[in-house]
């Protein structure tokens, strides 16, 4: 078997989103030498944004637009980026901890966690069979594919009710399904929500199945007040429900909550020394671009502060 080659590094950095690529440019600031590992291309879901209206300095701009902007800042530090990796195996409780994926052996004296989340399944007959022949969890992806006809968005949150919204633009009609009786989404979107005629909501109900042969041709609901169960037509669905954390290779080295998030103290350290957390896989009160930004500049400056503590300690000792 071909051995695989190594790399050392100061920090690496696993994930590109926002937090990721933030950490990316304050560990370069650092003067410390940085790589990026992704399982999949930079940008994350902030690829899957169609408009960003709440990141400070820009009224309005698109998620794939601002992750060109963050990166673009991140490679005037000559950051080291391997994207679409295939993460094998991982040590984080060593001294210098170790990466292994399809590639590279990786190797640092201090990780910074940023692998974010991803949508959250409902866990309904039909789900699984049909996805991408109808059940979608990206609207900017695959709202072309909808014109003139119906579909359900499931969720009460900002971003059911702006993908929601986004939908109207291709689709006649479009439904939000809500456990609750009334949205939980910020009053600007669902002002904006309530005035668009072709958004029909449906409150105090959840989805019980999906149905269709080849593809979504209708949903079983039910009223969660009065038990009712009714089938209301639909050509699609999109699911948006929260997300769970991409945890997975991370659960028996760090401390976890009862979710799957990471546990991170106030420095964004987690329970395993010299590894830090940032973003949307952390426990965290927010979950919005601007959070994720700040985590990734706190997590590098404190895994900067560990590194020049563990430097300290070889000379003293």
């Amino acid at each position: 078997m071909e051995n695989k080659k190594e790399y050392k590094y100061d920090i690496i950095i696993l994930g590109g989103g926002p937090a990721g690529l933030s950490a990316a440019i304050y560990a370069g600031r650092a003067v410390l030498k940085t790589a990026i590992i992704d399982t999949e291309v930079t940008g994350g879901q902030l690829n899957k944004i169609l408009e960003i209206e709440n990141y400070p300095g820009f009224p309005m701009i698109s998620g794939f637009d601002l992750c060109e902007k963050i990166e673009n800042h991140a490679n005037k530090f000559n950051i080291d980026k391997y994207i679409m990796q295939n993460i094998t195996g991982i040590d984080l409780n060593s001294p210098v901890k170790k990466i292994e994926t399809n590639e590279g052996i990786f190797r640092a004296d201090s990780v910074i966690i940023a692998a974010g989340a991803q949508p959250q399944k409902l866990g309904i007959p039909g789900e699984l069979e049909l996805l991408g022949r109808g059940v979608s969890y990206c609207a900017v992806c695959d709202a072309t594919f909808f014109k003139d006809k119906v579909v359900t968005v499931v969720g009460g949150g900002n971003q059911a009710v702006e993908e929601a919204i986004y939908l109207t633009r291709f689709a006649s009609k479009v439904n939000i399904i809500h456990r609750r009786d009334e949205l939980r989404a910020e009053k600007i979107y669902q002002e904006q929500a309530f005035a668009n005629p072709k958004i029909n909501f449906i409150f105090d109900t959840i989805v019980n199945a999906i149905n269709g042969a080849e593809k979504v041709e209708s949903l079983l609901i039910k009223n969660v007040k009065t038990g009712e169960i009714t089938e209301i037509p639909t050509d699609g669905i999109f699911p948006f429900v929260g997300y769970i954390p991409n945890t997975e290779l991370f659960k028996d080295q760090v401390q976890l909550d009862e979710r799957g998030f990471i546990k991170t103290d106030p420095d964004l350290s987690t329970s395993c020394k010299g590894v830090f957390a940032a973003g949307d896989i952390r426990v965290t009160p927010l979950r919005q671009i601007t959070v994720s930004v700040a985590d990734g500049a706190i997590a590098a400056t404190s895994a900067s502060n560990y590194i020049k503590e563990k430097e300290l300690e070889k000379i003293i000792n």
